[in-house]
Parts: C-alpha cells; structure tokens; sequence
C-alpha cells in the first residue's frame, strides 16, 4: 500500500507560513489604533475594563459592529479576546472590548469620536 504525504504535507506547511506572516490584530496608524483594513478602532465607555464582557449588543452592535476575532485567534500584546453574548469572538484592547462606526466609509474615518461622549477612538 502506497501513502501519499506529500500533498498532506505541502498543505500542512502552507497552513503554517499563512499563520506565521497572519497579520496583526490592529496597528497604531495616524495616531490612532486602526484594523488591518485601515479602519478606526473604538472603545465605549459602559464596557468594564477586564470584565471579558461587550454592552453593546442588538441595535448597538448593527451601529457599532464588534472587531471580530477569528474563533482560532490569539491574543496579541495589547490585544486580547473576549467570547460575546452569541458566543462569538471579539477583540479588546487592554480589556475593553473594540467596535468599528458603521458612519466610517473610509480608512482613517473617525467620526464616532466622542459620540454621546461615551464612544472613543483609542490613541
């Protein structure tokens, strides 16, 4: 009986370079923490620091979608995960959990700075 590894292999190894170049979490860019699209990041204030918890949930999270984690994802420095109401993945920073703006189109858009002063851009 003959094996065929190489396949398994060549693919085995492609998975692991894909995971070593991954790209990180999200990066400071303008001055601000952005994801990987260019896209700014947001904490809101009713979030507990550390609490592993989001408050913003339903017609929120439609207004302020989480950055969602890969459900592989590791946290990253600053960069860490919490598991959502629904059981998804989410990104923190510094133990807050992070949102984009629906209102930002563009990368570099901020527009949901200081909304209802409880929404801000993390510098």
């Amino acid at each position: 009986m003959k094996f065929r590894l190489l396949p398994v292999i060549a693919v085995s190894l492609a998975a692991f370079a894909a995971s070593a170049n991954a790209e990180p979490a999200a990066k400071m860019a303008g001055g601000m923490l952005v994801n990987t699209s260019g896209m700014t990041l947001y904490t809101f204030d009713n979030d507990a620091a550390g609490s592993g918890k989001s408050k913003c949930n339903g017609p929120c999270a439609a207004l302020w979608p989480p950055a969602m984690a890969a459900a592989d994802a590791k946290p990253e420095g600053d960069m860490t995960i919490i598991t959502r109401d629904d059981g998804t993945k989410q990104w923190a920073y510094k133990g807050k959990p992070v949102y984009l703006y629906s209102a930002d189109k563009k990368a570099g858009d901020m527009t949901g700075d200081k909304f209802k002063d409880v929404w801000h851009v993390i510098k």
